[in-house]
């Protein structure tokens, strides 16, 4: 019998190596051979599944997102009772580089960003995911709002940018090695708790 592939798995296994790659060499010098050399299958193999580089890019940026939101949901399942402040905790901490695996993840969403602003399709997915992203930020304000955890008086569409930032902007100063990923951490939580005080 025929060993049975499953398509899904193979092209996580291509993503996957092609994050690999990214961590460290960079998108730009990085080829389909390359990918299916780390990968560990054919050339023909890589072309199966992804026509064209651009068509891989895209599918790995999408897959490293669904990974990032797996990896939110069971830290945030792990703790406890899932309030609004341990799911934006979750989600802000998920994006510093705190050790060797979000570190690569950090790099890898750099090389992508990069690569966004001269490409279209790339761009589109930027374009949908953060305002989606600046909008959950914001409804778990609200949220928060209604049972007077947050005070009234709080822009949560504001919050909600100054919460991206506050984790974004911080990651290559961790990676420069500028701060710690503890002090990094620790302005989450600083920030967190002055806003979680009604």
């Amino acid at each position: 019998m025929p060993k049975q592939v499953d398509h899904d798995q193979r092209r996580a296994q291509i993503a996957d190596a092609l994050q690999r790659l990214i961590t460290r060499h960079g998108l730009e010098g990085v080829s389909l051979r390359h990918v299916a050399a780390e990968a560990g299958v054919s050339m023909g193999s890589v072309q199966h599944y992804f026509a064209s580089k651009d068509e891989m890019l895209l599918f790995t940026l999408e897959h490293r997102n669904r990974q990032r939101e797996e990896r939110i949901r069971a830290q945030v399942l792990a703790g406890g009772e899932p309030t609004p402040k341990r799911i934006l905790r979750a989600c802000l901490v998920e994006m510093l580089p705190r050790d060797e695996r979000s570190a690569a993840d950090w790099l890898v969403g750099v090389a992508f960003f990069n690569r966004a602003v001269v490409d279209a399709r790339l761009a589109e997915v930027y374009a949908e995911g953060v305002p989606q992203l600046h909008e959950f930020f914001a409804g778990l304000i609200r949220q928060a709002q209604e049972a007077g955890d947050v005070a009234a008086d709080v822009d949560a569409d504001h919050e909600s940018a100054i919460l991206w930032a506050l984790a974004d902007s911080q990651g290559s100063d961790v990676l420069l090695g500028h701060r710690s990923a503890d002090d990094a951490v620790a302005t989450v939580d600083y920030h967190l708790d002055r806003l979680f005080t009604s």
